[in-house]
């Protein structure tokens, strides 16, 4: 009887990753479960090793991650006295194998009731629903999330002393991250080997009247006489002659096109959308977009109620809805806007290939917590990032707009006899549909689709001539890649996966391997020689098609259709021989190649080139070490008047030192500095000896 009284009193353990989706997880179960959190993973590969036994299957050798002890412990603990024990990890390839190394770490798998529990959301119908149907580990998708780490630790830990010994040390190399570099430093050439050609835009301003009122537009030059197509103005003499025609001649409506355009809304957010409307919309890096998410997912308390997971998990990349949100979406759209804003059920399809349609979009996890509802409890990052993932949930569940697109053709008649043609297009909301709710903000590249509307106009209607404007333009390179627009073609490459966008964008910036300009990457020096000498080398970790390939590998694993053992080892065998090959043979890379030329020049007529320190990055002269003039970097455009003014102040001190114009000031700080070196060695040998002396007496003391 004792005993089984004794394992009434038992609870069950449930075992998730953060304290924060702990706390969540744990007030829906309540008291019969204990709730702990793993802080992600417990095993990783070794950090100063390869851990990987390339000769035995490429069998991982991991080890416990620093730290951890104590919470293995505690958790092997809490599991010998549960009748049960959760796994409740993210519901993802990580998540799989946190789970799994959580096993094999707290030597879980003597537990009579080991379960498996996967929830999308963090609610308490979706925790409920989750437990009433565990499952086992799925060991296929912890094989996927194996072999990636093991590949990309194959690739970094063999190619970055490569990089060490032929380009410079402290670089590293990786299978996703150096492909993203090349991505940019191609672009980058593209941009170089641009050749801007003259065109020239020419637009008539006309005027109508409609009744007592005057209403002025613009119409631009759509077809010239003599020219089939499109018109081709590609200098100024042709432009001049145009003008001069456009100046002189009647302008007469000839034919007037109306259409209905429906905009369709835009699909819920995956990862990938996410973080690419967020850089649009507020600047946010794709990491602070994942950061703020993450809150958003593991709970936040609403006032005095429980904390909830206010969105679905953020690491997807499918943009299905489950069927009880869509339900929920049309409900509320009906009741907030009316039946004309919702046609039913909208579903969906990803483009994606490799998109996983059983995990949902990110979306709301109910559409009754509306942004002013629950903006007391969020801070302003928080509200400004759920406000745009419940609007684009519910506008893609909201009625098309209707737009009418109106097109008017004029024909302008020089008096010498060339008959032009001008055209003006303008459009009309008739039913904004989802618009009422949700547009966006677009890429800086991408054209403007809203036009202005035009006044009433018949066919064989006069217009009034009021200038005409010729514009010299000159064609434009391809734009360097945001933050959002390389995520974007990442996705559309196949090229890593929703987890790995926001900290393939982190490691190259990281690393300086580019640079930001107006929010845009250009590559440094040492970016594109990283870039240039592993293409030349290994062609293939650098091809955007091969690294799609790898991809697909991995999710055919997932699904149980590739041994990850097998396909490591045809990567591993020729990736092992181009290693020892360029070893061997690659020339090393010119050191002054790598070097970056900033655009200030010290006094003696050299460049300032940028370095790195401890503090970041500052100037230095190009002909260091002889002359060792150092600066911080120009204060930005919105620095304030008085940092500007107090580092022009430190740029004039800096000057005076210069070594090729002042030498006998050089000189002077030169012995400065080596009198301060000496007195520093001197007080740490001072130092040393007292120490010495010091543990000499502890000694003495302790006989």
């Amino acid at each position: 009887m004792a005993r089984g009284a004794s394992s009434l009193t038992k609870r069950d353990l449930v075992i998730v990753e953060s304290p924060a989706k702990a706390r969540t997880v744990g007030r829906f179960l309540g008291d019969k479960y204990v709730v702990k959190a793993s802080m992600g993973h417990v095993r990783d590969l070794p950090t100063g090793a390869l851990g990987i036994d390339v000769e035995n299957d490429f069998a991982p050798e991991y080890v416990n991650v620093k730290d951890r002890a104590t919470l293995i412990a505690e958790i092997k603990r809490a599991a010998k006295q549960a009748d049960s024990v959760y796994l409740a990890t993210d519901p993802d390839r990580e998540g799989e194998a946190i789970s799994w190394h959580l096993v094999e770490a707290a030597d879980l798998g003597k537990v009579n009731n080991l379960k498996r529990v996967v929830f999308h959301e963090i609610t308490d119908s979706a925790v409920a629903e989750a437990f009433a149907d565990p499952r086992d580990i799925d060991m296929e998708l912890v094989n996927a999330q194996q072999a990636r780490r093991l590949l990309d630790r194959l690739v970094g830990f063999t190619l970055s002393p490569v990089l060490w010994k032929k380009v410079k040390a402290g670089l590293s190399a990786g299978r996703v991250q150096s492909v993203a570099l090349r991505i940019i430093v191609d672009r980058e050439r593209e941009i170089e080997a641009f050749k801007p050609e003259e065109y020239w835009v020419i637009s008539v301003d006309l005027e109508t009247e409609a009744g007592t009122r005057t209403y002025n537009f613009n119409a631009a030059l759509s077809a010239v006489a003599g020219q089939k197509g499109k018109p081709v103005v590609d200098n100024e003499t042709t432009a001049t002659a145009i003008k001069n025609d456009l100046d002189s001649a009647s302008y007469i409506v000839s034919s007037i096109t109306r259409r209905e355009v429906r905009q369709r809304p835009r699909s819920p957010f995956t990862t990938s959308t996410l973080q690419q409307q967020a850089a649009r919309s507020f600047r946010f890096s794709a990491q602070r977009t994942m950061r703020i998410a993450q809150d958003l997912y593991e709970g936040i308390e609403l006032g005095s109620s429980d904390p909830v997971g206010l969105i679905t998990y953020m690491r997807t990349d499918s943009v299905n809805l489950a069927q009880n949100a869509l339900d929920e979406a049309e409900a509320f759209i009906r009741t907030a806007y009316g039946p004309e804003y919702t046609s039913g059920p909208k579903r969906y399809k990803t483009k994606s290939k490799s998109a996983q349609e059983a995990h949902e979009a990110v979306r709301p996890t109910s559409a009754e917590n509306t942004p002013e509802k629950v903006a007391p409890f969020l801070s302003s990052e928080q509200l400004r990032l759920y406000t745009m993932i419940w609007k684009r949930t519910i506008a893609s569940q909201m009625t098309d707009a209707i737009v009418d697109n109106t097109g008017v053709e004029i024909e302008a008649t020089a008096s010498n006899g060339n008959v032009h043609t001008v055209r003006a297009t303008g459009s009309v909301i008739k039913f904004d549909g989802f618009r009422k709710l949700y547009t966006e903000i677009r890429d800086e590249d991408a054209e403007d689709e809203d036009n202005k509307q035009l006044p009433a106009m018949n066919e064989g209607d006069a217009l009034e001539k009021k200038s005409v404007n010729a514009d010299q333009k000159f064609t434009q390179p391809p734009p360097r890649f945001t933050e959002a627009n390389l995520i974007r073609f990442l996705e559309e490459q196949g090229i890593g996966r929703p987890s790995t966008y926001a900290s393939i964008v982190g490691t190259i910036e990281r690393r300086q391997y580019v640079d930001r300009e107006k929010t845009r990457f250009k590559p440094t020096p040492l970016g594109t020689g990283v870039s240039d000498f592993l293409t030349q080398h290994f062609s293939n970790i650098m091809d955007t098609g091969f690294t799609s390939g790898m991809e697909s590998k991995l999710d055919s694993v997932a699904e149980g259709e590739q041994d990850w053992v097998e396909m490591l080892r045809e990567f591993f065998g020729p990736f092992e021989k181009r290693v020892e090959d360029t070893l061997a043979n690659a020339d090393r890379v010119d050191h002054k190649t790598l070097v970056q030329k900033s655009d200030e020049k010290c006094e003696g007529g050299d460049n300032l080139v940028i370095r790195t320190g401890r503090y970041g990055k500052f100037l230095s002269c190009g002909r260091f070490p002889e002359c060792r003039v150092t600066i911080s970097t120009r204060p930005g455009a919105r620095a304030t008047g008085e940092v500007k003014e107090n580092w022009e102040i430190t740029w004039k001190t800096a000057m005076e030192k210069c070594a090729i114009v002042h030498p006998e000031a050089a000189a002077a700080v030169a012995a400065e500095a080596e009198a301060k070196r000496g007195a520093r060695g001197k007080r740490r040998s001072a130092n040393g000896k007292t120490a010495g002396k010091s543990k000499r007496r502890t000694k003495a003391a302790a006989k």
